[in-house]
């Protein structure tokens, strides 16, 4: 920790610092950190696979999950109306998403993505799915229960940030 930080801090003197230098994350929250840092390296590395820009791809995931508005997802992204609307302009043009009409609000639309966008992705995708599933098959149903409570507690966690 700076140290700005440490004499700025509203914590007792040396107590945050001491945390911080002191911590050891051990050996599965070292595993998960470089699991999250390798799946943040993964987003990027597949938008290019798939001849998208990264905001594409967050689009293109983001509407196969459930369809969204072109607000919503600006909302989403941290860009304008305006920018998110290029955005699904773009992947309407490559055929990989398309406008509807919104399931409960007839005066907006929704976005979805197309069965072929929906097909390029999961090509991409398929072969870390197929391992993670040998993953999976390899666990003892109450290994698998311990896994799903760590990961769910980790995504409520990591959460936080958000």
């Amino acid at each position: 920790m700076s140290k700005f930080l440490r004499e700025n801090s509203t914590e007792p003197p040396g107590a945050p610092s001491r945390w911080v230098d002191d911590w050891e994350p051990g050996p599965v929250l070292a595993t998960l950190r470089q699991l999250l840092d390798t799946s943040h390296r993964a987003a990027p590395a597949l938008a290019r696979r798939a001849g998208l820009t990264h905001t594409e791809l967050a689009v293109l995931e983001h509407v196969m999950d459930e369809p969204v508005g072109p607000s919503e997802l600006a909302q989403r992204l941290g860009v304008t109306t305006a920018a998110a609307s290029g955005i699904v302009d773009r992947l309407v043009s490559r055929g990989h998403a398309e406008r509807r009409p919104h399931p409960t609000d007839r005066r907006r639309t929704a976005v979805v993505a197309t069965p072929g966008g929906r097909e390029e992705m999961m090509g991409h995708l398929k072969p870390m799915f197929a391992e993670l599933a040998q993953v999976d098959a390899t666990l003892s149903e109450s290994d698998r229960q311990v896994v799903l409570r760590f990961l769910t507690a980790a995504e409520r966690a990591v959460g936080r940030l958000l």
